[in-house]
């Protein structure tokens, strides 16, 4: 069982920055990857970025390319999700998950904030 825990959400002004940060409480076989997603109100979650712990490969969705980076700090477990340029349209509860693989996620975190405002 992995518990992911996130942190750094908050209300931010059109154009201004955040870093997300999510923390694992272990890496398994079954947590390999670590992922962003976001879930605005009336809309389903999106897939926003995703990182393998080993060798850090990333996926990116196209929406957020260019101005969202993700990261990882192995030695702290945790997963950094870097956004600039931020726009009203995204704000939405956003998630870290933890799966097998870049395009497969089983444990997921309670959500963390982002509001911006124009």
């Amino acid at each position: 069982q992995v518990q992911l825990v996130e942190s750094g959400g908050g209300l931010v002004q059109a154009g201004g920055s955040l870093r997300l940060s999510c923390a694992a409480s272990a890496r398994t076989f079954s947590s390999v990857a670590m992922g962003w997603f976001r879930q605005a109100p009336g809309k389903e979650r999106e897939f926003l970025a995703a990182i393998t712990w080993s060798g850090g490969k990333t996926r990116y969705a196209d929406s957020v390319k260019g101005r969202f980076t993700i990261s990882g700090d192995n030695a702290k477990n945790t997963v950094y999700l870097q956004m600039i340029s931020l726009k009203p349209e995204d704000t939405a509860v956003y998630y870290c998950a933890a799966g097998p693989a870049l395009t497969m996620w089983d444990y997921w975190g309670q959500g963390t904030q982002v509001t911006v405002s124009s």
